[in-house]
């Protein structure tokens, strides 16, 4: 992790023209947006640690994209877009506590301490819904969502992934952890 968050001139605008470049490939997932605008967005001094998240997002394998925009809080919304869940956030299991409570093989991290270092949120079950609205995600491979707190407690998670034309939302323990299974994430800005 960066120590001040920011992105050198040169990864900002590779990160610029990928997004850029990404927006225009995929035209329904935004449809009515603009890109000049979140561009402008994107380049304001206070989106430069959201900017950063992007680039988090982008460098872990998550191809984020703008699905939508706010107007109540002014801001465009990105999700994770690519096919599978994230390369570089699989294998890990959901949070600390879950992490703690394994006694053999523990995974590297966890899902929620990956997050939280990115800037980014997890995304829950309907933001998991609306990303599958926008084309076909998680054919073969799985993405831990953000879990109620009523289910925590309990010691689970919740996951979800597309198989047979629909969403599953299933659960598992917090600790458990696949290769198979990542997070997806979402950032505003």
């Amino acid at each position: 992790m960066k120590a001040n968050n920011r992105l050198s001139n040169s990864e900002k605008e590779t990160l610029l023209k990928t997004l850029k470049s990404r927006f225009e490939k995929n035209k329904a997932r935004h449809k009515g947006l603009d890109w000049e605008k979140v561009l402008t967005k994107l380049e304001a001094l206070e989106s430069q640690e959201k900017l950063w998240s992007i680039f988090r997002l982008e460098e872990t394998g998550g191809e984020p994209d703008v699905v939508g925009f706010d107007e109540a809080t002014n801001e465009f919304i990105f999700y994770d877009c690519s096919p599978e869940t994230p390369k570089g956030r699989r294998s890990i299991c959901y949070d600390r506590e879950g992490l703690e409570s394994r006694k053999d093989y523990p995974p590297k991290d966890t899902a929620i301490d990956m997050a939280a270092d990115m800037g980014v949120e997890l995304l829950n079950e309907e933001e998991y819904r609306s990303l599958q609205a926008l084309g076909t995600f998680d054919q073969k491979t799985s993405s831990w969502l953000k879990t109620p707190e009523s289910v925590r407690k309990l010691g689970g998670a919740i996951f979800a992934d597309f198989r047979y034309g629909q969403v599953f939302i299933y659960h598992n323990g917090a600790q458990s952890y696949y290769a198979g299974r990542g997070f997806r994430a979402s950032v505003r800005v």
